[in-house]
Formats: C-alpha cells, structure tokens, sequence
C-alpha cells in the first residue's frame, strides 16, 4: 500500500492503475476502425483515376472499390463488435485479412512487375507519388499490426494438466 502524506493523501507520482480491459479493447478497436476506414478512403477517391479495363477483364477501379467496400466492412464490424457466430477473434482475423492482403498488394505493385494475371490488370506503379498510394499502405500496415494485436488479446493461454 502506498504511504500516505500527513494530509491523508496519497503521495503524488506517475497512477500504477491500469485502464480497464474494456476500455484498452474499445480503443485497440476504434483505432484499428479508424486504419481501415482511411483505406477504404483513399480507395474510393483514386479509384476515379483508373480506366475501365481493356480486353474485358476486371479494371484496377474495380478492384480499388472492392476493397473500399471489405475495409469499410471490416471497420464496422469492429466499431460495432458484432459477434453473431463468429466470436470475437473472428471479427480481428478478418480485419487482419483485409488490411494485410491489401498491404501485400500495394507492396506487390510497387516493387515487381507480375503483369496480367487472368482477369486482372497489370496494375505496376513503381513509385510513391501516386496520389493515396503511400498514405494507403501506411493504414494498411497500421490496421495489419493493429488486429494482430486484438487477435492475440484476451486469449487463454493453458498449462498442461499435471497429475499428482
């Protein structure tokens, strides 16, 4: 117990209490939300400088709407803690999907040249100074650590059962 002044108060120094698990999740939550829906941001407002894709296949505007649309699913998803079926963890890991696939992707897109894959375009942009581009793999990258973290939470680690 901490020694108390003459006052009867506490003495004064850095609080040796801890915020609350609650508290700690909801915040590792809105943050992660908040990661999430910069890329579903920055995703909807450059989509508009892609074309329509040549040959019939699927356009890079396509494909930066649809993960507008998975990171803002994602980050609802937590913001809101919707736990139907799936529980908690499920609500991190496909966080974590949406956010690492995505960083893969811009990563992938930067630096190597895979050109057509099926439908999908060629989407090689070897630099950094496209609008978005380094402000979306930064959110990425954040949300990518971020749900990791909330996967690991809260989980149980067990000893083996000894017996006497």
């Amino acid at each position: 117990m901490a020694a108390r002044s003459s006052t009867g108060a506490a003495p004064a120094g850095p609080s040796t209490r801890r915020a609350h698990p609650r508290v700690r999740n909801l915040v590792l939550r809105l943050a992660t939300a908040a990661m999430l829906g910069l890329d579903a941001y920055v995703h909807v407002h450059d989509a508009g400088f892609y074309g329509a894709p040549r040959g019939g296949g699927i356009s890079q505007s396509t494909l930066f709407q649809l993960e507008a649309v998975a990171a803002g699913i994602a980050a609802v998803v937590l913001i809101i803690g919707w736990r139907v079926t799936l529980g908690r963890r499920a609500d991190w890991l496909g966080a974590f999907f949406v956010a690492a696939s995505a960083l893969g992707a811009v990563l992938l897109s930067r630096y190597v040249d895979v050109g057509t894959i099926g439908p999908l375009p060629d989407m090689y942009e070897p630099t950094w100074e496209v609008p978005g581009k380094s402000l979306s793999a930064y959110a990425e990258g954040g949300a990518a650590v971020l749900s990791a973290l909330g996967s690991t939470r809260g989980t149980r680690r067990f000893a083996p059962a000894t017996q006497d």
